[in-house]
């Protein structure tokens, strides 16, 4: 009798922990162009990332950007302690992909995808001190960029064109938000640029 309650706690503890393992590697999406700070982590080009250079996907936050979502100082985050090297400012020494104003093409990868309402995109203000976490304030909080989304699924990778404004110069940040349709949630990706 002991043998099979043995067994059984040990079978249990297999599927448990294959339920954890498989729950946290399912969710969810993150940009690889312009690429983030979390892909950045994943594929190892900065280290010291902790948690977040094997889940890169699950940078989820409460949705409601700008008037709600996560706090300033926490926004690259997505609010999420686990998280927090994704908004430390690293003294401005994130890579940053060079860019220029005009027509660019955005890319998420999905590993769960989401009923969706819509991506939207915004960018710093001239001035932004890119040695200190980003904040509201640091941005223009008119997207520059929305792609609605209308509850659809999108597929494992997904593009979409959109204009990156001018007048820019210098060191800047896009914050990419994925928004859910159907949870309280939406996901967030910081990508450093260079104009």
């Amino acid at each position: 009798m002991r043998k099979r309650i043995s067994a059984a706690v040990i079978g249990l503890s297999v599927i448990g922990a294959s339920v954890l393992a498989t729950s946290g590697a399912t969710g969810h999406g993150y940009t690889d162009a312009p690429i983030s700070r979390q892909k950045l982590c994943a594929n190892g080009t900065v280290k010291n990332c902790g948690a977040i250079q094997w889940e890169p996907q699950s940078v989820e936050g409460p949705k409601g950007f700008p008037n709600g979502g996560p706090a300033d100082g926490r926004i690259c985050a997505g609010g999420n302690g686990r998280f927090a090297e994704l908004d430390d400012p690293r003294g401005g020494q994130w890579p940053a992909t060079k860019v220029s104003a005009g027509t660019y093409t955005f890319r998420w990868r999905f590993t769960a995808p989401h009923r969706t309402t819509d991506f939207r995109y915004y960018i710093t203000k001239n001035g932004w001190n890119p040695s200190r976490p980003v904040t509201r304030a640091d941005l223009e909080l008119t997207p520059f960029l929305t792609v609605p989304y209308n509850g659809q699924q999108p597929p494992t990778t997904l593009s979409h064109q959109g204009t990156l404004p001018g007048g820019k110069t210098g060191r800047h940040l896009i914050v990419g938000v994925w928004t859910i349709a159907d949870t309280a949630n939406a996901f967030y990706a910081c990508s450093d640029v260079e104009y």
